[in-house]
């Protein structure tokens, strides 16, 4: 296979195409390339002896020495050819500069497919076609036909379409902004988003990553795996525009009707902690703040300003974007008396009047800085002789750099602010041309920091059935679908609800009256009849419910209504009977939560607003399964009924924690069945803080049946329970091995709080103390695509105990991994590390890696005789270190 690092830092390039005309695409790329003189260029053109004063190739095999990275820049058609050629050489990265493929109809298709061909049968790693290929300003490569050199810098812009992306980047060097990388994949028939993302994952140079998406995300669950790694650490911006409806319209359901691709990827980005922007002035902005480490703790922002107009445009500005002005302290407002006039007035936004000098705004920037009800100061400045900008900004430089919180500042004006703007930019302070730029900014900041918190909170233990009743419910999926049903409703909907815990007012089906009458006796009145059909999703569609009926001869009445509305409302639509059940007198809140799974995004769960307002209000949101508790809040807090629930003009508030787990039930539920491709549970009806599930909806189809994953439908894996298991230490203590889930944190925390000093230098090679809350939630929540952690638990007194844990982290090229095992010291000496290394060994093989290598320091015996007992080869290394690699293949 190609090693995709040989594109971004080659020792040996060829460029085919190479020519000396004018102004050619070919003529620039040589420019560009000749410019690295630490690289050896070889122009490859048949019809030339020399380029430039280089000695020019016929072909890329007549090259004496290897290859590294070819670039291709020749007519579409030829592009097959040369690709060959490239493989032939044994060429481990190209770049097709050439354009004319998929994007210019079935001619260029077949090409592109050809291109496909080659590529796979020689591995090597292709970016593009149509890419105009990359710049790396860090380590002077610039293989692009692009003449300005931008500065250097920590950002990387990844960006697919050329043109667009293009513009985006000649607008960031001109406004002087420092690139890592830049790359453009162009038509991605090999090198992705995901693989970009690993690649600067390791990369020095590389504090955040700007993105520019023009079509689909083709291998999501790919793109998630890089992006949350990566974005744990370092901040990820992506402009992704949907065009208004983009996705499947064919649905069922009210959750098909209101889940669109423009909200799943909002959902997808926030799962994996990616900041989206919305608007092509906001990239540049947001990428150039976020990887401070002063962001915002809250949306409680200061605007300070000498022009009062513009601060009330920057408050409103504020409001709509849902954040909130910091209302001041009375201490606070004591202290800035002392530099006002009498007449000031005293509120957010502070105007500073007209001739306010630098001391004034230097005096209510620290006075709002040390106010705990402030998160983060704006100034916005209008050129006033009486504060020069230059002034102004060494004072925002000196206060910044003493405090925690963000400063960002809005320069209004032209000549008059370029030296202020100039100092602050030469100190990473951001400044704006606009106050509305400047609040949009710091709204962006605070919600990837609250983003971050949220990814770093630790999970509340939830009381729901990790293991439910499910084997007969798959038995009724498979019945019904080899039946060519794909519809439940009624009781059968209920019974996927009820085996998973959630709450029902139990329902029945019936046919007729008499059998209604019979049932109605049973429950007590008063009752609910509703239609059950599998072609109306919406009961108002079919004249909706008949409730609150509190006698026999009502009954008959609505019976005959509700049996005959459907034809009247809904001709064609099939109906399979009718449902009774106990009417709940009292609803203070109805909620709706739903499922479904798109071609692209997999399976998606949705929460809101329910009942009769559902598709009125459109008040929902949307998450990735698997939800944990406090994904599960979250889901709820992105509504506004979320609001409601804690209770409103005399109703009592929703139990919320109940809440919490019903939508982990549900998400479960989902997780389990890849068959379910759209489910409505509408509503849920909550009473005097009581929830319960009156009514369901299932649509099932078999289109996953012949995948060989387990979980063909979800982007994000699920807990993998298939490596669950007990074990028994050689003294004969029990022990239950599992992977580690989010929930485990104050486990590890006290396991590794209560290591000996040389348990903790064997596994960290260091003694670490001071391990923080963020890393060990990073230790906890991992990617099981990507890694595993295997934890060893005990009882202890009654209390759960991890006395080991083993982990095991996957390289980028998904061809090795490196381990790592610690066990209390408590539990030495009784078969433990062992036994951890060897379920690491499974999981590795499960993964199709080729091996499995770890450091041991050469003074930890015990380790290095168990790796010798498990076949590993140990190779020493300085500082006293031994290398351990057992190969799988």
């Amino acid at each position: 296979m190609g090693d995709m690092r040989k594109i971004f830092n080659p020792e040996t390039i060829a460029l085919i195409g190479a020519t000396e005309k004018e102004h050619s695409v070919g003529r620039i790329i040589l420019d560009n390339l000749l410019l690295s003189e630490q690289r050896k260029v070889f122009p490859v053109n048949p019809s030339r002896e020399t380029v430039l004063g280089h000695a020019s190739y016929p072909n890329i095999r007549d090259i004496a020495v290897h290859v590294d990275l070819a670039v291709i820049s020749v007519r579409a058609e030829m592009v097959p050819r040369c690709l060959e050629d490239c493989g032939l050489a044994g060429v481990e990265g190209v770049i097709i500069v050439s354009s004319g493929f998929s994007e210019v109809g079935p001619e260029g298709k077949r090409l592109e497919d050809e291109v496909i061909a080659i590529r796979n049968r020689y591995g090597m790693r292709v970016m593009g076609p149509n890419s105009i290929g990359i710049i790396r300003p860090t380590v002077g490569l610039n293989t692009t036909p692009i003449e300005d050199t931008p500065d250097k810098g920590n950002i990387a812009f990844i960006t697919e379409s050329g043109a667009f992306g293009r513009a985006l980047l000649e607008w960031g060097i001109s406004s002087h902004i420092g690139f890592s990388l830049i790359a453009s994949l162009g038509a991605m028939i090999d090198v992705d988003f995901g693989d970009l993302i690993d690649f600067l994952g390791e990369d020095p140079y590389t504090r955040s990553i700007m993105i520019y998406m023009e079509h689909p995300i083709d291998d999501i669950k790919r793109f998630a795996s890089a992006a949350k790694g990566f974005a744990l650490n370092k901040p990820i911006i992506v402009l992704r525009p949907v065009p208004a409806g983009e996705g499947e319209k064919t649905t069922r359901t009210l959750a098909g009707l209101l889940a669109d691709h423009n909200r799943m990827y909002d959902a997808l980005f926030k799962r994996i902690g990616v900041v989206r922007v919305k608007e092509v002035a906001d990239i540049f902005n947001v990428a150039s703040v976020l990887h401070t480490k002063r962001l915002p703790k809250g949306s409680r922002l200061l605007i300070i300003t000498n022009a009062g107009g513009v601060g009330t445009m920057a408050t409103n500005t504020l409001v709509e974007l849902g954040g909130e002005p910091a209302v001041l302290s009375e201490e606070s407002l004591r202290e800035l008396d002392k530099f006002f006039p009498n007449y000031w007035n005293r509120q957010n936004p502070i105007y500073l009047l007209r001739d306010a000098e630098v001391e004034r705004f230097s005096q209510s920037i620290s006075i709002g800085l040390r106010d705990p009800g402030v998160d983060g100061i704006l100034i916005v400045y209008t050129f006033q002789a009486a504060a020069k900008s230059e002034e102004l900004a060494r004072t925002v430089i000196e206060l910044a750099q003493k405090s925690q919180k963000p400063i960002i500042i809005s320069y209004m004006g032209g000549t008059g602010v370029i030296k202020g703007r100039k100092l602050l930019l030469e100190h990473n302070i951001p400044s704006y041309d606009t106050p509305e730029e400047a609040v949009k900014t710091y709204m962006y900041m605070y919600r990837y920091k609250r983003n971050l918190e949220l990814l770093y909170e630790t999970p509340s233990e939830l009381a729901v059935d990790r293991a439910p009743p499910k084997n007969n419910l798959r038995v009724t999926v498979r019945r019904a679908l080899k039946k060519g049903t794909t519809f439940f409703g009624g009781e059968e909907a209920a019974r996927f609800l009820s085996n998973y815990g959630i709450p029902t007012i139990r329902s029945y089906t019936v046919l007729t009256f008499e059998e209604a009458a019979r049932k109605a006796k049973d429950i007590k009145y008063p009752v609910v009849l509703k239609v059950v059909s599998p072609d109306v999703f919406d009961r108002a569609d079919a004249g909706g419910p008949a409730t609150g009926i509190q006698d026999e001869e009502q009954l008959r009445h609505e019976f005959e209504r509700v049996s005959g509305r459907i034809k009247d409302k809904t001709p064609g639509a099939r109906a399979t009977g009718i449902t009774i059940r106990k009417m709940v007198e009292t609803i203070d809140y109805e909620v709706m939560l739903g499922a479904k799974r798109d071609s692209r995004f997999g399976s998606m769960i949705v929460f809101g607003m329910g009942g009769a307002g559902a598709q009125v209000f459109k008040d929902f949101s949307i998450a990735l399964p698997p939800l944990n508790q406090i994904l599960a809040r979250r889901l709820m807090e992105e509504t506004q009924v979320y609001k409601l629930l804690h209770g409103y003009r005399g109703r009592p508030p929703a139990d919320l924690q109940k809440m919490e787990e019903i939508i982990v039930a549900f998400s479960n539920l989902i997780v389990d069945f890849p068959e379910i491709a759209e489910m409505d549970v509408n509503p849920i009806a909550i009473s005097d803080g009581k929830a319960y599930a009156l009514d369901a909806r299932i649509i099932i189809s078999d289109d996953m049946a012949e995948s060989a994953s387990q979980y063909p439908h979800l982007v994000i894996t699920p807990y993998p329970a298939r490596y669950i298991m007990p074990w028994t230490l050689s003294d004969g203590t029990e022990v239950l091995l599992r992977p580690i889930r989010p929930e485990d944190e104050p486990l590890e925390h006290e396991m590794l709080s209560t290591l000996s000093d040389e348990s903790l230098r064997t596994r960290f090679f260091q003694t670490i103390r001071n391990i923080t809350h963020e890393m060990h939630v990073r230790f906890c929540n991992i990617d099981y695509d990507r890694e595993m952690a295997i934890v060893a638990e005990v009882r202890e007194r009654d209390r759960r105990r991890i006395i080991g844990i083993a982990r095991l982290v996957i390289e980028p090229s998904l061809k090795s991994a490196e381990y790592a095992v610690v066990v209390h010291d408590n539990y030495h000496g009784k078969g433990l590390g062992y036994k951890l290394v060897d379920v690491l060994i499974g999981f590795a093989q499960d993964k199709g890696l080729e091996e499995v290598c770890g450091y041991v320091q050469s003074t930890n015996l015990k380790m290095l005789n168990v790796c010798k007992k498990l076949g590993f080869t140990s190779a020493p290394l300085p500082d006293h270190v031994s290398r351990v690699c057992l190969p799988l293949k």
